[in-house]
């Protein structure tokens, strides 16, 4: 994860932007106070984050994910080819 000082971020926030979304990276933006450090992630990396915090926040999904994963472990799965509409 990449440190940048809030001055900096503040002063080049257009280029920040476009690299944490272009480079799908993870940015901290620091202070002098700890406290009040950040972090900045992209739209769709939060929303891949939330989307995997509500799936493994959920029994049911998490339970069906984990079988899934062991069917496929061990072979019992089928592999298809997409169908183009």
């Amino acid at each position: 994860m990449e440190a940048v000082v809030y001055s900096n971020f503040r002063s080049n926030l257009k280029d920040y932007m476009k690299k944490v979304n272009d480079e799908f990276t993870t940015l901290m933006v620091v202070n002098k106070n700890p406290d009040e450090d950040i972090v900045v992630v992209s739209r769709a990396e939060w929303e891949s984050t939330q989307e995997t915090l509500r799936i493994l926040n959920n029994q049911y999904l998490r339970e069906k994910l984990i079988a899934s994963r062991k069917e496929i472990a061990e072979g019992k799965s089928l592999q298809r080819e997409l169908i183009e509409v």
